[in-house]
């Protein structure tokens, strides 16, 4: 039996969310140099270090960071930064710090320090390569990413999540290219494989298509986690109903499974059963608080009903999850406009187009908000580029159903 996986194009965010959650976070510390030696001076001298020395306060950190204590761990390596500025060893630790509180923008920044005071560091591109996965700037992850498998040919972490981020950019070739690689040790994978099929598939490699897929099938079998990624694919392709089917199969065997109820909102909610897609989106919430589009979904469905005050609690709820959730900030702008507050409006949308600069949407809002404002040629300016972008993706659309049209050579003939 072969089954044909199709692409997630739309739903790309969602398998995002699902793959991140089996790729570890891994923390690199090694003292610099001095520290090193410092380490070894206190040891042989068998006494207790004084407060001063950095290399007692950064074993302190790791020491703390290991144990999941975080803010001991933190205080400790700002110690060390404090009396050895170019330690790059400290401040990657403090960027590993901040990406267990999943603040990525922070951890970037600390990362990028280590990076230049340890250019020759693997671990921290590594992990400047997963804060970009993280917060969804493949483009930007793909750089670090590169850099550690040209040098370490086999770092299998740092493959895989490459391998993701062509896929997700649908730089299909790349993709499977970068992924075949890993068949020995993930080809009971199913997540992996899935992948892997949709970049083969679409990157023209037959074989590798044929041979991910049918191993796919056989894999997941009637696992819960086969039917989520199954339904997913058919939602994509907006066969609701069948996608809810195979949502259900994965409930019946595992209804804590991370996604599922997510995923059932989403179908219940495009089969406008708002409701029950409420019920799913709060029984995620249940078992996963900190997922942002939980609250973003519950905003759509709240908006809908009129209930402008709920959506905005959920829309920022969702944005304190996760910064930088385009439409939470679209849709904050909308229902700010709405009820006349347009300076608020003009703030969050100036945030969600820096996000996404080429969101006609975006475009449509602010200007008409400029216009509330006062600020009249620039919104004219807006909205004529709104209706530029829309009129391109019209003509787009209409080019492709063009492509898709059956010609129909019977129909011409005369009549004999």
């Amino acid at each position: 039996m072969r089954v044909r996986i199709f692409t997630l194009s739309r739903g790309a965010r969602m398998l995002t969310l699902a793959v991140s959650c089996v790729v570890a976070t891994v923390a690199f510390g090694w003292p610099t140099a001095g520290g090193r030696g410092a380490l070894r001076q206190s040891a042989s001298q068998g006494g207790a270090a004084p407060p001063s020395n950095p290399a007692t306060w950064f074993a302190k950190g790791q020491a703390a960071l290991q144990s999941g204590d975080l803010d001991a761990a933190e205080a400790a390596f700002r110690k060390v930064v404090a009396l050895d500025p170019r330690s790059g060893a400290a401040y990657s630790n403090l960027g590993v710090i901040a990406m267990r509180r999943k603040n990525w923008d922070q951890a970037i920044a600390l990362l990028r320090k280590a990076e230049k005071l340890e250019p020759k560091m693997t671990g921290i591109r590594l992990n400047i390569g997963l804060a970009e996965y993280r917060r969804a700037n493949y483009a930007e992850a793909i750089g670090p990413l590169s850099s550690v498998i040209k040098e370490q040919t086999d770092q299998e972490q740092a493959r895989y999540l490459l391998g993701l981020c062509y896929s997700f950019l649908e730089k299909y070739r790349e993709a499977a290219a970068t992924l075949e690689p890993l068949w020995p040790k993930r080809s009971n994978d199913f997540v992996y494989l899935y992948v892997l099929s949709i970049s083969a598939f679409h990157a023209g490699n037959k074989e590798l298509d044929k041979r991910a897929s049918e191993q796919l099938v056989k894999v997941g079998g009637d696992r819960p986690e086969f039917h989520l990624l199954m339904g997913k694919a058919i939602l994509n392709h907006d066969e609701d109903e069948k996608a809810l089917e195979e949502f259900q199969k994965a409930e019946a065997t595992n209804p804590n499974l991370p996604f599922l109820h997510f995923n059932l909102g989403l179908a219940y909610q495009r089969l406008g059963q708002m409701e029950t897609a409420e019920e799913e989106y709060r029984k995620d919430i249940a078992l996963e608080p900190d997922m942002a589009y939980n609250y973003e979904e519950l905003g759509k469905i709240y908006e809908q009903q009129g209930r402008d005050d709920d959506a905005e609690n959920m829309y920022h709820e969702a944005l304190a999850r996760e910064p930088r959730l385009t439409e939470s900030l679209l849709k904050l702008g909308e229902i700010h406009q709405r009820a006349g507050k347009n300076q608020q409006a003009l703030k969050e949308l100036d945030a969600a187009l820096k996000l996404t600069p080429d969101n006609e949407s975006i475009h449509f809002v602010r200007g008409r908000v400029l216009l509330a404002l006062g600020r009249k040629e620039e919104g004219k300016a807006e909205l004529a580029k709104a209706q530029k972008m829309l009129d391109s993706m019209l003509d787009k659309e209409r080019a492709k159903k063009k492509e898709k049209e059956v010609p129909n050579p019977e129909l011409t003939q005369e009549p004999q």
